[in-house]
């Protein structure tokens, strides 16, 4: 098992590893979850997936096993930030405006942490490692890019189980429907040591 951050930088040096984690979310959040998102050619994308993030892939042998997407809260593009800020906002009618318990943060420190999948290829015996292995990349990769803080939106008792690995995770918000799923907003300090 391997575990890559891409950023636009070092695509170029992976090969079809980008469009395979693009078609991993499809299958996860549009054919698994039903989520009417963007697409084309099997790749699922939206506004947020521009140069100023980075993608954690945890694959094998060219296979996707899990993923997520890391995006600065400083960053703009159009007229979008990031999806929790943009949410709170009003712009994702899909998302409730409520979702987090304080004004959104515009901070070099604090990067939003989105599209948070193990594909359900992954076998039961080996998805907590391929979860930690992709928790363990995401704190390294969001502690280099000079994160102090990571905001999400995960499944409603997933903070409990980050809380157990490790993971200093914290509720944000109230629970939420997104998409059929029961969801929280929470924060995820990176000062903590992983397990």
């Amino acid at each position: 098992m391997q575990v890559t951050t891409l950023s636009f930088d070092n695509l170029h040096q992976h090969g079809a590893l980008f469009a395979n984690l693009l078609r991993a979310r499809h299958r996860t959040f549009i054919d698994g979850a039903g989520w009417d998102l963007p697409q084309a050619d099997g790749m699922e994308f939206d506004q947020y997936d521009t140069p100023a993030s980075r993608w954690v892939a945890v694959h094998e042998r060219g296979e996707i096993l899990a993923g997520v997407r890391l995006t600065p809260t400083t960053h703009r593009c159009g007229i979008y930030s990031y999806m929790i800020r943009d949410a709170q906002a009003g712009l994702l009618p899909s998302i409730p405006r409520d979702l987090l318990s304080f004004p959104a943060p515009v901070s070099s420190t604090v990067w939003e942490s989105s599209r948070v999948f193990v594909s359900d290829s992954v076998p039961a015996a080996d998805r907590m490692r391929v979860q930690m292995q992709l928790i363990h990349e995401m704190v390294i990769s969001a502690r280099t890019l000079g994160a102090v803080t990571l905001l999400g939106i995960i499944p409603e008792h997933s903070w409990r189980l980050a809380r157990r690995v490790g993971l200093d995770c914290v509720a944000a918000g109230p629970v939420m429907d997104t998409g059929g799923l029961r969801s929280v907003c929470v924060t995820i300090s990176m000062q903590t040591k992983l397990h």
